[in-house]
């Protein structure tokens, strides 16, 4: 069953968050996985949202995901976004 990894993000500092993305999207692809969403237009249907920017990442399941997101490769990527954002993640499964 697929898996999502939902995250929020405010950026403050958009070169570094730069080099985090680049560096993440590396890693989603070697654990297996997509972007379905990264950040583009989005609208705001209820409630507030007080992120600007949300990105989703599929993986074919729940221990893929954990398998990326505790990768050295991702530990590594994370360190460049800790000052560049305010970030916001979830881990669920899919239907």
């Amino acid at each position: 069953m697929p898996a999502y990894i939902v995250s929020m993000v405010n950026v403050n500092d958009l070169e570094k968050y730069k080099q985090y993305a680049a560096l993440a999207g590396d890693a989603a692809r070697k654990y297996g996985g997509k972007f379905l969403a990264r950040g583009g237009e989005r609208e705001v249907l209820e409630g507030k949202l007080a992120y600007t920017r949300v990105v989703i990442a599929e993986f074919e399941n729940m221990d893929a995901a954990r398998q990326f997101y505790r990768s050295p490769e991702y530990q590594a990527a994370r360190l460049h976004r800790l000052d560049a954002a305010d970030f916001n993640a979830v881990l669920t499964v899919g239907a």
